[in-house]
C-alpha cells in the first residue's frame, strides 16, 4: 500500500537577498541625506514647499531641537492631530530622532474619541491644525480642555489631563495657550546640535517611537506601539518590493495619521530615498490628478474608493498620467475590475496590493512588481521578506494544510510592541510566542499567495477605515431613549462597506433617523456616523440568545436592495 503524502502545512517564511536595516529612523535619515542630499524628499505644491533630502533633515533637526527645549524628552508621547501638511511628516521624523512616541490623532476624530486619546495615550505635547472646511480644530480642543484658554503656553494644568502641558498651534495664529509653529522653531535655537546628537545616540532601534488608535472590540480605541525597527524595516520592504530608487516619485492622497500615509508611503520613501509628494491636505480626486501630471509622479497610493473616484472624475481624461509605473491599492477589499482599470487606464502597469494592520506596522504580505497581473488583482501576495505567516484553525491554533481557511497569524520584526496601556487587550492579540492573531481569515494557494476569504473580528471596513461596530454601539448606547442597539456592515459599491444600526428603542419612546445622526455629529467620526438606521423591536437571536448579525446582514441586504452589490469580487 503507498504511503500518503501529508499535507502541506500553511506556513511560510519570507527570504530577502537584503538584510533588516539595524538603525534608528534618525540614524537612517541622516545616512540617505549622506548618500543623496540633493534629491527632492518632500514636495508639498500647495504649500510652497520643496524640500532636498539635505534641506528636509535640517527641517527635522529644528523641530526635534524646539521638542527638546520644549522638555519632551525619551519616550513622551506627542500628539499630532492634522491632516496631510508638510509638518506632518517632519514632526514624524523629528519625534523618532528624539525618541519620543508620537500619537497620531485621526482629524476626523471630534470631542468625544480626542477627549480619550489624549487620556489614554498621556500625551504631554499636542500639536493641532487651524480649521479646515466645517472643522474648527481648535474650537474642539477648547471644548475638550477649557482650561487651555486661560492658561499660559506651556503651563497648562487640566484635572482631566493631568500630562497634557503644552499645545503647538501649526501655524501663526496667537490663539490662547498655545505656541505658534515659529516659536517652536525660535526656541530649539537654545538646543545645540551637539545635545540633539547625543539625545539621538542614546537611542536604539527597539524602542518605540509611534501609537496609533484602531478601534477596538471592546468599545474603546486601542493604541498600539510601535517601533523604529518595526516602522522603519516595513517601510523599505515596502519601497523594495515596487522597486523604489532615487528616481521615484510618491504621489500621497492617503492619510499620514493612518500606516497607509506614514509606513507605506513617507517611510517606504524615505528608507529608498524616493521623493514625497502631497497633493493636497485631504484626499481631492483632481488634486491627484493634478499632482501626478505637474511633478511626474512615478507612483500614487490610495483606498479603492480613491482609485475609483479618480478614474470616475469628469476630467480624468485630460490629465497625462504616463509617468506613472506602480503604487499601493490596499486599505480595504480591493475589486478586481478596478485594479485591472488602473492597471492599464492610469499606466500603473506595476500596481501592487499590501495586505497587513496597524499591529503589524502594518505590512505582512505583498504582491510585487514581478507578479502576473492575474496573481496581483486576484490575492494579497506573499509573505514579506523576514517575516513568517502562518494559517490556523481559529479553535485549536493548529496550522491548517494549504487551500483550507483560517485566521492569518503574523510574526516577525513588525509585530507591535504591545496596546498602550493594555495589558488584557494585548494578551488577546498577541500570543506567548510572538504571533499576531489578525482576525482575518485567509487561505494559501499552493504558491502560497495568500488569499482573503473574511474575518474573525466583528469589523467594517469603509472605504479603508477600520469600524468595530462595538465603539458606535456603546456611544449610541448612551442616548436615553436607545434601549439597545446592533450595528453591522452592509455591501456599499462605493466604500466597500456602509454601516447600519438597528435599534430597539425604549417603551413609548420615540425617535428618528435624523435625531441620532445630530446626536452623533460632532462627537464622533464622521465615518462611524450610521449611513443606514432600522428601527425594531427585536433583532434575530440562537435558541442561547446569541446575537446573530450574520442574519441581520443577509436581512439588510434584502431589505436595502443591495444583493447586485454583495456579489462583486474581490482580492
Amino acid at each position: 500500500m503507498a504511503e500518503q503524502k501529508a499535507p502541506e502545512l500553511s506556513y511560510s517564511c519570507g527570504t530577502a537577498d537584503f538584510p533588516l536595516m539595524g538603525a534608528t529612523i534618525g540614524e537612517m535619515l541622516d545616512q540617505v541625506c549622506a548618500r543623496q542630499p540633493d534629491v527632492e524628499a518632500l514636495v508639498a505644491p500647495f504649500q510652497n514647499v520643496r524640500l532636498t533630502y539635505r534641506q528636509f533633515r535640517n527641517e527635522v533637526d529644528r523641530i526635534a531641537r524646539g521638542l527638546m527645549a520644549m522638555d519632551i524628552n525619551k519616550g513622551d508621547r506627542v500628539g499630532i492631530w492634522a491632516m496631510n501638511y508638510a509638518e506632518w511628516t517632519m514632526v514624524q521624523f523629528a519625534t523618532a530622532k528624539i525618541g519620543a512616541i508620537m500619537v497620531n490623532i485621526n482629524p476626523a476624530y471630534r470631542t468625544f474619541e480626542l477627549d480619550y486619546c489624549l487620556k489614554q495615550s498621556e500625551v504631554k505635547l499636542l500639536i493641532l491644525q487651524g480649521r479646515f472646511k466645517t472643522s474648527d480644530y481648535v474650537g474642539m480642543f477648547y471644548e475638550a480642555c477649557p482650561e487651555a484658554y486661560e492658561s499660559r503656553p506651556g503651563r497648562l494644568l487640566s484635572e482631566k489631563f493631568p500630562f497634557l502641558k503644552t499645545i503647538i498651534f501649526m501655524g501663526e495664529i496667537p490663539y490662547n495657550g498655545m505656541y505658534s509653529w515659529s516659536e517652536l522653531l525660535r526656541r530649539g535655537e537654545s538646543i545645540s546640535p551637539e545635545e540633539l546628537e547625543e539625545r539621538a545616540a542614546s537611542l536604539t532601534f527597539d524602542d518605540p517611537i509611534n501609537i496609533q488608535y484602531t478601534s477596538g472590540t471592546t468599545g474603546y480605541p486601542k493604541g498600539v506601539v510601535l517601533t523604529h525597527h518595526g516602522v522603519m524595516n516595513n517601510g523599505y520592504m515596502i519601497g523594495k518590493g515596487m522597486g523604489f530608487t532615487e528616481k521615484d516619485r510618491l504621489c500621497i492622497p492617503v492619510p499620514f495619521y493612518h500606516c497607509f500615509g506614514m509606513v507605506l508611503s513617507n517611510m517606504a520613501c524615505a528608507t529608498n530615498g524616493a521623493t514625497m509628494v502631497i497633493p493636497a491636505p485631504t484626499f481631492d480626486p483632481e488634486e491627484v490628478l493634478k499632482t501626478i501630471e505637474a511633478e511626474r509622479c512615478t507612483a500614487v497610493h490610495g483606498v479603492p474608493t480613491m482609485f475609483i473616484a479618480e478614474l470616475r472624475h469628469p476630467d480624468f481624461a485630460k490629465y497625462d498620467l504616463r509617468s506613472l509605473r506602480t503604487g499601493i491599492m490596499a486599505g480595504s477589499p480591493c475589486p478586481i475590475e478596478v485594479m485591472k482599470e488602473v492597471a492599464t487606464k492610469m499606466h500603473m502597469s506595476e500596481v501592487v496590493i499590501v495586505y497587513g494592520q496597524t499591529e503589524t506596522s502594518p505590512g505582512v504580505t505583498m504582491t510585487t512588481t514581478k507578479d502576473p497581473l492575474e496573481k496581483r488583482v486576484t490575492t494579497v501576495g506573499r509573505v514579506f521578506p523576514h517575516t513568517e505567516l502562518k494559517i490556523v484553525d481559529p479553535e485549536t491554533k493548529k496550522i491548517v494544510p494549504k487551500g483550507e481557511i483560517g485566521e492569518i497569524c503574523a510574526r516577525g520584526y513588525m509585530a507591535m510592541r504591545c496596546y498602550y496601556n493594555n495589558p488584557t487587550a494585548t494578551r488577546q492579540t498577541k500570543d506567548e510566542n510572538g504571533w499576531i492573531h489578525t482576525g482575518d481569515l485567509g487561505s494559501f494557494d499552493q504558491e502560497e499567495f495568500v488569499h482573503i476569504e473574511g474575518r474573525l473580528k466583528d469589523m467594517v471596513i469603509r472605504g479603508g477605515e477600520n469600524i468595530y461596530p462595538r465603539e458606535i454601539e456603546e456611544f449610541l448606547h448612551q442616548h436615553p431613549k436607545i434601549a439597545d442597539v446592533y450595528v453591522i456592515g452592509v455591501p456599499d459599491e462605493k466604500y466597500g462597506e456602509e454601516l447600519m444600526a438597528w435599534i430597539v428603542l425604549e417603551k413609548d419612546a420615540t425617535l428618528t433617523e435624523q435625531d441620532v445622526r445630530d446626536h452623533c455629529t460632532g462627537k464622533i467620526a464622521r465615518y462611524k456616523i450610521p449611513r443606514y438606521i432600522s428601527f425594531v423591536e427585536s433583532v434575530p437571536m440562537s435558541v442561547t440568545g446569541k446575537i446573530q448579525k450574520f442574519k441581520m446582514k443577509e436581512m439588510a441586504i434584502e431589505m436595502l436592495g443591495l444583493e447586485s452589490v454583495a456579489h462583486i469580487k474581490t482580492a
